[in-house]
């Protein structure tokens, strides 16, 4: 176990709970609600060894290039940094495109910044745009339990708590599906995973 995945369970648990799949080498997308700073850390730490190495965090770049931060999304995460900021000549996508390609899998949230709830909001259309384009890739739903109250937005340091991941059944899905009605039926299925508790 390495030092970052003993941490972040000693501080909040950061327990899988494969309720819906398991813990396979098949190339997958988790998305996940998004409500605190160590998302990322925790759903990576809560995937086995094995998976770590093929399983890429995205997250925004200004956020991750700079100092330990730098250190932790590089040396440890392999995250894929992403600028948040479409312009003329670069696509924010285009990075999450090159890793899909690559043969890694992904942990996303699709809604884009962290809310202070316990249920996700509304997803921002990257999700369906990755679905379309690599429909072969299984989509899993992941729910964070208790990450709110941990680290919500704005706090310097996580308050020790047990939280955990609720890994949810591959979500069903097809290239044909209009925008609108995937993304919701994605938030839905976090939602009841939610619901489950």
């Amino acid at each position: 176990m390495t030092p970052m995945v003993w941490m972040t369970k000693l501080l909040v648990g950061a327990y899988p709970q494969w309720v819906g799949c398991a813990p396979e080498r098949k190339q997958r997308i988790y998305f996940a609600n998004h409500t605190s700073h160590l998302d990322t850390i925790v759903i990576w730490s809560a995937l086995p060894k094995e998976l770590r190495t093929k399983t890429r965090p995205v997250a925004a770049k200004d956020y991750w290039q700079s100092g330990i931060r730098k250190r932790i999304a590089v040396d440890e995460l392999n995250v894929v940094l992403v600028d948040r900021k479409r312009t003329e000549n670069s696509d924010p996508m285009d990075p999450m495109r090159q890793a899909l390609r690559e043969g890694s899998s992904l942990i996303i949230f699709p809604e884009g910044t962290r809310t202070p709830q316990a249920l996700p909001g509304p997803f921002k259309s990257g999700l369906w745009r990755l679905m379309t384009e690599f429909p072969e890739v299984e989509l899993i739903p992941i729910y964070l339990e208790n990450l709110h109250r941990s680290m919500p937005k704005g706090a310097l340091l996580p308050v020790p708590t047990m939280c955990s991941v609720r890994f949810g059944a591959p979500l069903p899905h097809s290239p044909d599906e209009g925008k609108e009605e995937f993304l919701e039926k994605a938030r839905a299925s976090i939602i009841k995973l939610a619901r489950e508790l």
